[in-house]
């Protein structure tokens, strides 16, 4: 009796994370104007919702489900964060503002691959380089050692656009570079 509890504990817990990584990856799928991805995610989360959510209800007066579904949903929340970091959908514009105007840091970063427009600024010590890049998110975490190797004391501002179109971008990165670039980085 004691290990049909535990099983019907672990089901419940595990069908949770399940159902919540899929909530997490269809909303993020659903922001992205992924529309179609996240309708074919959404089938499969409400079944495992609603297989989840009647386990728990066929057995109302055993406390311990509800706590394996709130603890299931829990950790699914930290699963499905997982998952989208994994997935990476999308793309990040990183504005820098480099402290040293001299630094050839635009030349350098085209050469990894990256998109980047460039122009002079004047910030309040001085004379700046003002850079903005755009880069799919799985290639976010190389841009940012990339940065940091040519200007350790680079000023870093990231976010997610909503649209793209049309630019240099949309005709030549597009990440084959970026992806060589990675390789190397990955064989070192």
């Amino acid at each position: 009796m004691l290990e049909s509890g535990l099983v019907m504990l672990a089901i419940i817990f595990t069908v949770n994370i399940v159902y919540v990584s899929l909530l997490t990856v269809r909303t993020i799928f659903t922001l992205k104007g992924q529309k179609y991805i996240a309708a074919s995610v959404g089938v499969f989360e409400i079944t495992f919702y609603t297989v989840g959510l009647g386990l728990v209800l066929d057995n109302l007066g055993e406390i311990q489900n509800l706590v394996a579904y709130a603890l299931g949903f829990g950790v699914g929340v930290i699963s499905g964060m997982k998952v989208e970091e994994k997935l990476a959908v999308g793309y990040i514009t990183v504005n820098v503002i480099s402290s040293d105007p001299s630094i050839p840091f635009t030349e350098s970063l085209r050469n990894r691959g990256y998109g980047v427009t460039s122009w002079y600024a004047y910030g309040m010590e001085g004379d700046r380089l003002a850079i903005q890049v755009l880069t799919p998110r799985k290639y976010e975490l190389m841009l940012y050692k990339s940065i940091k190797e040519i200007d350790p004391k680079a000023f870093i501002i990231a976010y997610e656009p909503r649209q793209i179109h049309g630019g240099f971008w949309v005709k030549k990165v597009r990440g084959s570079r970026l992806k060589r670039e990675e390789e190397k980085i990955q064989s070192e």
